[in-house]
């Protein structure tokens, strides 16, 4: 297969759906895939035709199920490193794109598969989806950003069982837990995701990406500094058009007409 194939890209009034495309691997991820994750991701960032981004995996199986253990059983340490390396830059990539990504994930999401989920702004998942971090079974860590992310979405104590154990859980737990934001059908997948976004998209663009900006630098610094973030980024908004009309439109009580200005 490819590069070109690995991830594949469909541009829908803007909603850009990225999927993972190596279905007989159940999606997992090599070099290849991940070169061409960055590859859009930066052409993405700088096209202001893009509005948001669903990344989600091909087939009904999974979303990925991880690095691609036949590559690192026969690499060396510093190749290892370097693939980790690699992953990590992606996954900062989605964190810091400027724009919502939201992870539709439709099966399996293990090791490195649930990391590149767990940068996503949004995480929705189908009924049957299993999602877990099995690398200390293999004699691995969680090298992708697991062990940073994990704890910031679902709190040290349950990311520290996951991590240990190796355990995997079913959407229901991960939704309990905080890992997921919604539960859907395989049918309504898609269709929720992108109801979620509309959602999101139909606030100021403005205020939603400084709201995220501030929740991901934030979570890096003190209590007291983090709020204060959230107070500049308060005073930055104020100088919009959104801002004005946002106000105004909750003053005379009619829907508001954003603009992203």
């Amino acid at each position: 297969m490819s590069v070109e194939e690995v991830v594949l890209y469909k541009n829908e009034k803007g909603i850009v759906t990225l999927t993972l495309n190596r279905p007989e691997a159940l999606n997992a991820l090599n070099r290849d895939v991940l070169y061409q994750l960055s590859t859009i991701l930066n052409r993405i960032k700088s096209d202001n035709s893009v509005k948001a981004v669903i990344l989600t995996g091909a087939g009904e199986k999974a979303f990925s199920a991880g690095a691609d253990i036949s590559y690192l059983h026969q690499a060396t340490p510093l190749e290892v490193r370097d693939f980790a390396q690699l992953a990590v830059s992606v996954t900062s990539q989605i964190e810091s794109l400027g724009k919502v990504v939201v992870a539709a994930i439709n099966g399996y999401a293990l090791g490195g598969g649930l990391e590149i989920a767990e940068s996503c702004t949004l995480r929705i998942a189908v009924h049957h989806a299993k999602m877990g971090h099995p690398e200390v079974r293999i004699g691995a860590v969680a090298g992708f950003g697991g062990t940073t992310r994990l704890p910031r979405l679902i709190g040290k104590g349950r990311a520290t069982e996951l991590l240990l154990t190796g355990s995997a859980i079913d959407a229901d737990e991960a939704y309990r837990m905080g890992l997921v934001n919604r539960v859907v059908s395989r049918e309504r997948l898609l269709a929720e995701t992108e109801e979620v976004l509309q959602e999101i998209l139909a606030q100021s663009p403005v205020a939603v990406k400084l709201t995220w900006d501030a929740i991901h630098r934030g979570s890096n610094l003190t209590v007291e500094e983090s709020a204060l973030l959230g107070a500049d980024y308060f005073g930055l908004v104020a100088s919009t058009e959104d801002f004005r009309e946002g106000t105004k439109a909750f003053l005379d009580k009619t829907p508001p007409r954003f603009t992203g200005r």
